[in-house]
């Protein structure tokens, strides 16, 4: 989640994504790149070759799992990214989310169909916005044309911003208060704009459902049967607890990685991009919702139907995105950015090869590219 300059890096990194897969912290000191031949490590030095602090990878299959890193983990430092490092997953944490919300729906306690106001009544309104014809669904899918409360927080959008407010505590009815001060994109179902706005209100609607908070059920549902050990949603606490390398955003200008943004109360993403995870528990996540451990069959064909998402050049379901492989077919996954943390998780359709890479600074739209790259390279690859 970011601001103007940043969504717009999102789009151009989205679309150029479709073009190149068709066209084909503690340690010792790091020392020089190592040697090796494996493809993985050649792809995340070519990541790093494009300008970043830091960049890690892990990729699974059944009975094997490889990973790979190189740069530092912090600017002025020798020591190297952490292994299994934590990061903030920003906008993967929509998959986490949807999860929760289709697994009240299999429990009979709520609809895809319910609209907003039924649940969060008075909330969606003033305008243009009517939260009485916009159904759970289409937040998920991002068709409400609710605008996207990212560009109203001060802290995702100038160096100065981040820290006069990064340790600035949100509430999420404050959050979609901001966002109705604006008119909507569309009409809900006209349209597709991505917004964070949408994510913040399915948390509220988990909250109103299930009577406990977005985080309480994400951690009962989610995080604990699956051990994903490394993560956590760390509500309003501004630091990143265990091993995990610093994270630099440039705020849309070319003046190096910029400043470290590590510190940040990140509830203005709650339900949209506040989870902080490692690279080995996404997979784990991803390789148990693709595989169908973790939502009956009928709501995981719900969250991997999907439609045209023009503004990324992919199509997109319920917290999920699909997106081409070069080598023919496809395979679902997110992207992920909050301040300085940008990651790429996917997984193929059965969930039995999964890949994530992050890296700990903005990067170039060089830096997507060979992200994407490896993600696309990787699951095409075949187990052995």
């Amino acid at each position: 989640m970011h601001a103007l300059a940043r969504r717009r890096r999102d789009l151009v990194a989205l679309s150029a994504l479709a073009a190149v897969l068709l066209a084909a912290s503690t340690g010792p000191p790091a020392e020089a790149k190592p040697q090796r031949t494996d493809p993985l490590q050649q792809q995340v030095d070519a990541i790093h070759d494009t300008g970043t602090v830091g960049v890690s990878a892990e990729v699974t299959s059944p009975g094997t799992q490889d990973s790979a890193r190189a740069g530092t983990a912090g600017t002025g430092t020798r020591r190297p990214v952490p292994r299994n490092g934590r990061f903030r997953i920003g906008s993967a944490t929509k998959t986490f989310t949807a999860t929760v919300v289709l697994q009240l729906v299999a429990e009979g306690r709520m609809s895809l169909e319910d609209t907003v106001e039924h649940w969060l009544p008075g909330v969606v309104r003033g305008n243009g916005n009517d939260g009485s014809r916009i159904t759970v669904r289409q937040l998920l899918q991002h068709t409400s044309g609710i605008r996207d409360v990212g560009p109203e927080i001060p802290a995702l959008n100038s160096a100065d911003g981040y820290r006069d407010e990064r340790f600035r505590t949100y509430t999420p009815e404050e959050l979609v208060g901001k966002a109705m001060r604006h008119t909507p994109e569309f009409r809900p179902g006209k349209g597709w704009s991505y917004s964070n706005t949408n994510y913040i209100l399915a948390a509220m609607i988990i909250h109103k459902v299930s009577g406990r908070s977005w985080a309480q059920e994400v951690k009962d549902r989610l995080i604990r049967p699956l051990g994903l050990r490394g993560t956590s949603t760390p509500g309003s606490f501004p630091f990143i607890i265990g091993p995990h390398a610093q994270a630099y955003a440039a705020f849309g200008t070319d003046a190096g990685p910029g400043p470290d943004v590590t510190a940040l109360d990140s509830s203005m993403a709650v339900g949209a991009g506040s989870i902080i995870s490692t690279a080995h528990d996404l997979n784990r996540f991803y390789a148990a919702l693709l595989g169908g451990r973790l939502l009956a069959p009928a709501q995981l064909d719900e969250m991997t139907t999907t439609a045209p998402a023009p503004e990324l050049g992919v199509n997109y379901g319920l917290g999920l995105a699909e997106i081409p492989l070069s080598c023919g077919g496809s395979y679902f996954g997110h992207r992920g950015e909050l301040l300085g943390y940008v990651t790429w998780a996917g997984a193929t359709r059965n969930g039995t090869r999964t890949a994530v890479v992050y890296v700990t600074s903005d990067g170039s739209r060089d830096t997507q590219r060979a992200m994407t790259t490896l993600v696309d390279r990787q699951l095409c690859r075949t187990s052995s």
